[in-house]
């Protein structure tokens, strides 16, 4: 039997995997290389790790198409109606740096968008998961945002997108900037109330953010790129046009102190 809650049994099994493997070599000084183009890092458990989900994943659900940072472009994903949406390790950099903020991103699409969910932290034992027709859990307890006034807010975004020049006025509203290695892992912890927003100004991967997405929006958060649009995803481009995750009042004033 087929469906998202089905679906997101599958994907959990093969996070929990995914984690088993990375252990294997977290701490241990794995080989790594620069990607071209500037892509950033690989290492070898990534490779591994995508080795193993691709294979779990694809013999359990072989007509679904398949989308992952660490395979080649495959544009029979587009023709698909499902799509395994995936980021084997997401934080390779902290993965690299022996830190524990690394995670897991596993995701499923139906056209365009995303019905299954699960971002895990083996390290840290944290096993986020939503499906289209269910609860956000951590652990499999239910969680839910907080909803700040943005001069109170705790916002997990990167150090540019403070600057002056995107916001209104050319001032940054007064919140508080955090920050997280893996960006699957900010949209959960917005999700869960830890912090009260993820945001993005900047194009994101579509592996990074389809797990999280739906995480966030079945916790009860308002999720949508940069310009407040509904986030689409398996696109040609496999990018969104950033994201804003927050409680519905202060997504609001994000969006409202943001400069277009």
């Amino acid at each position: 039997m087929r469906g998202p809650e089905a679906d997101l049994d599958l994907l959990t099994g093969a996070a929990i995997r995914a984690g088993q493997i990375a252990l294997q070599y977290w701490g241990k000084a794995p080989r790594n290389w620069e990607k071209d183009a500037g892509a950033g890092p690989v290492t070898e458990a990534d490779l591994a790790v995508n080795e193993e989900l691709q294979a779990i994943l694809t013999a359990a659900r072989p007509d679904y198409g398949w989308l992952s940072e660490e395979s080649e472009a495959d544009s029979s994903r587009l023709d698909a109606r499902h799509c395994f949406i995936i980021d084997p390790i997401d934080g390779t950099r902290a993965f690299i740096a022996e830190q524990q903020g690394f995670s897991h991103s596993l995701a499923v699409a139906d056209g365009d968008r995303i019905v299954a969910a699960v971002v895990h932290l083996p390290v840290l034992g944290l096993t986020y998961a939503a499906h289209a027709d269910g609860v956000a859990t951590l652990n499999g307890q239910p969680i839910s945002p907080r909803d700040a006034d943005i001069a109170d807010a705790r916002v997990l975004t990167y150090r540019a997108a403070t600057e002056g020049s995107a916001w209104r006025g050319g001032v940054q509203p007064p919140f508080r900037r955090e920050f997280r290695p893996s960006l699957a892992w900010r949209l959960c912890l917005a999700a869960e109330g830890r912090f009260d927003a993820a945001l993005s100004l900047r194009a994101a991967w579509e592996w990074d953010i389809a797990a999280g997405s739906l995480i966030a929006e079945r916790a009860g958060a308002v999720v949508t790129d940069r310009l407040g649009h509904r986030m689409r995803f398996n696109n040609p481009k496999a990018m969104v046009d950033g994201l804003i995750v927050a409680g519905r009042n202060l997504h609001a004033q994000i969006r409202a102190a943001l400069a277009e």
